[in-house]
């Protein structure tokens, strides 16, 4: 079964789990521009020790190449656990990154975020150049 069939779809403003990708919707050919990424932005998704998100990956596929390239992976690691237990600690990680990129050709951004309990979701973002 290919992996797409495992990977959630949907809009970020109804579903908790899908990465949210902000940036320019066009941008100058070979300059570098922010791009954040984040999970939760309109519902809040929970950050326990039992339900957390744990990564989210970005790839940019340029307009007519073979392959995407990874932009960059970002984990996040305190979801409360510590030694007193579960949900104990006082420190917690926010699912939300930002990164620098550039590209000589317009593509899309694909976003790629996994939940410990929910599995794998994905959103996508075409770039043009201006």
């Amino acid at each position: 079964m290919p992996i797409e069939e495992h990977l959630g779809k949907a809009d970020w403003k109804k579903e908790k789990h899908v990465p949210v990708i902000e940036c320019p919707d066009k941008v100058k050919a070979d300059e570098p521009f922010e791009l954040k990424v984040s999970v939760g932005k309109e519902i809040a998704h929970p950050n326990t020790t039992a339900h957390h998100i744990r990564w989210i990956a970005v790839y940019f596929h340029p307009d007519g190449e073979k392959f995407s390239y990874h932009v960059v992976r970002v984990e996040f690691a305190a979801h409360g656990e510590s030694t007193e237990g579960a949900d104990t600690s006082t420190v917690y990680t926010h699912h939300a990154s930002s990164a620098w990129m550039k590209t000589k050709k317009p593509g899309t951004l694909y976003a790629v975020s996994y939940c410990n309990i929910h599995g794998l979701w994905q959103s996508e973002k075409k770039i043009g150049l201006a």
